[in-house]
């Protein structure tokens, strides 16, 4: 076991991506539903190829980024 909280993020985001993501309070998908590009963006490990595969997820589900 790793020590962080269970997550659903997908895990083609990278390892990075998904450390900014939890530390920043998302530890599931749906959280971030409506959430801005601008503000993720802000956050240092998310970059160009993590937004693309977080939007690619969020849109299976009917969800987006704003």
């Amino acid at each position: 076991m790793t020590g962080q909280p269970p997550n659903d993020l997908p895990r083609n985001i990278g390892a990075p991506a998904t450390r900014a993501l939890i530390g920043a309070g998302y530890t599931r998908l749906d959280q971030l539903d409506g959430v801005a590009v601008a503000e993720l963006e802000k956050l240092h490990g998310v970059g160009p190829k993590a937004l693309e595969r977080l939007r690619a997820a969020l849109g299976e589900q009917g969800r987006s980024l704003t």
